[in-house]
């Protein structure tokens, strides 16, 4: 009985699945990131065929962010002032359309690196306005004690999506090309605009401000006199601006293991791996109450893993220590949406949402072009191995000199 009640306590607590809006919201999500995994392979290989630079496979990040910033606190905003169901369905039509395009291109054999740009920038346009609005959705739809379990799960998930996107990606890649891998995508993202087409109706609660300027800087006013939603932030952007390899994988691909794609899918899902075992064991991760302090060791430890992983010349031990990177980010990811969503009032939550997506996405889309561009100074293996390191040096230094970060403890 002992070792069962163990296992419970660390086990991922699952009890918001008994809800069945978010049941269907999470099923949408599991088979859609699947897709979603497969062609963030396929187009950082498609682009590094075309061009052989990782400079400007580091560059789909640039085509990633200036939407994602744009979009997404203004995605943001629109989700605390309109129905956040219909919202989701619109941002969900535009993602999917844009997947519709880069499958075009792959089927018409275009070979235009720009055009594959312009297709990755409107699919980051519609991830840009889903992703804040799903987020202030799931505090609406759960008790707010169920709130950190759903972001567990919500990163289990993902995570697996990521583990077998890439992988089955790399297969499809290998047997069937680009258009096959974008074709799969296409297909599998339709469950994900389903379940969002089954939500109730989500009118705005509380005082309604109309979405424009005014609105996105009360929600980035609410952070910055916030120290410790701020500080959540910051060191979110520095584990992935300064450590994320994901652009150097084609490169490091073709330089240690002949180019092989089923390589690349490993590598590709290496992190994810850890954080699916993060996540499958993180019923413990709620009851810890020294966060910001725990936020920073994790993030300290996930740069010296991605450090490790650069001077492994064994494919399978890049994978481990990127999967150990991987435990630590799903268990950041976890602390830092929880006190977001917790904190802010339901009439802040869509804007506070986009801010988070903008560090959450945006920042590993800096991360690519840091990458990538130290690659051309450095080779592969100095910025892979000198970003981990950077990594856990600053967050050090930068997460505990903040006193109310430090010292903070969970509600």
């Amino acid at each position: 009985m002992a070792i069962a009640e163990l296992v419970k306590r660390h086990l991922v607590d699952t009890r918001p699945l008994g809800v069945s809006e978010y049941r269907r919201l999470w099923l949408g999500q599991a088979v859609s990131h699947v897709g979603v995994g497969a062609t963030v392979v396929a187009v950082g290989q498609q682009v590094w065929e075309l061009t052989h630079s990782s400079l400007y496979v580091g560059l789909l990040g640039m085509a990633n962010l200036v939407p994602l910033i744009v979009f997404g606190l203004w995605g943001g905003a629109i989700a605390d002032a309109v129905d956040r169901r219909k919202l989701l369905i619109v941002g969900s039509l535009i993602a999917w359309t844009a997947t519709l395009l880069i499958l075009g291109q792959a089927l018409l054999g275009l070979r235009n690196v720009y055009l594959i740009f312009g297709a990755v920038a409107l699919n980051a346009t519609g991830f840009a306005i889903t992703s804040p609005t799903r987020g202030a959705i799931i505090p609406r739809i759960l008790e707010k004690e169920l709130v950190p379990a759903a972001n567990a799960l919500n990163s289990l998930v993902f995570s697996i999506g990521a583990v077998a996107g890439p992988m089955i990606g790399a297969v499809v890649l290998a047997s069937g090309g680009f258009a096959a891998a974008y074709a799969m995508d296409a297909l599998l993202f339709t469950a994900s605009l389903y379940a969002a087409l089954r939500l109730p109706s989500l009118p705005p609660l509380g005082e309604v401000r109309r979405p424009g300027a005014g609105a996105v800087l009360e929600g980035l006013s609410f952070i910055v006199r916030s120290p410790v939603l701020l500080m959540s932030f910051v060191v979110d952007i520095i584990a992935m601006v300064f450590a994320l390899p994901r652009a150097l994988f084609p490169e490091l691909t073709a330089d240690r293991f002949g180019g092989s794609m089923i390589a690349l899918g490993w590598m590709s899902s290496a992190m994810a791996i850890g954080s699916v075992a993060g996540a499958l064991f993180s019923g413990w991760v709620g009851r810890v109450s020294r966060q910001g302090v725990a936020l920073v060791v994790v993030i300290a430890v996930w740069g010296l893993a991605v450090a490790a992983s650069g001077l492994a010349s064994q494919l399978w031990l890049v994978v481990a220590f990127m999967a150990v990177g991987g435990v630590m980010d799903v268990i950041s990811s976890v602390w830092r949406q929880s006190i977001l969503q917790l904190y802010a009032p339901d009439e802040m939550r869509g804007r506070l949402q986009g801010a988070f997506m903008v560090v959450v996405a945006g920042g590993p889309r800096l991360g690519d072009l840091r990458a990538g561009a130290t690659a051309t100074e450095l080779g592969v293996s100095g910025a892979w191995v000198g970003g981990g390191l950077a990594c856990a040096v600053t967050v050090l230094v930068v997460g505990l000199s903040v006193p109310a970060f430090r010292n903070y403890r969970a509600r």
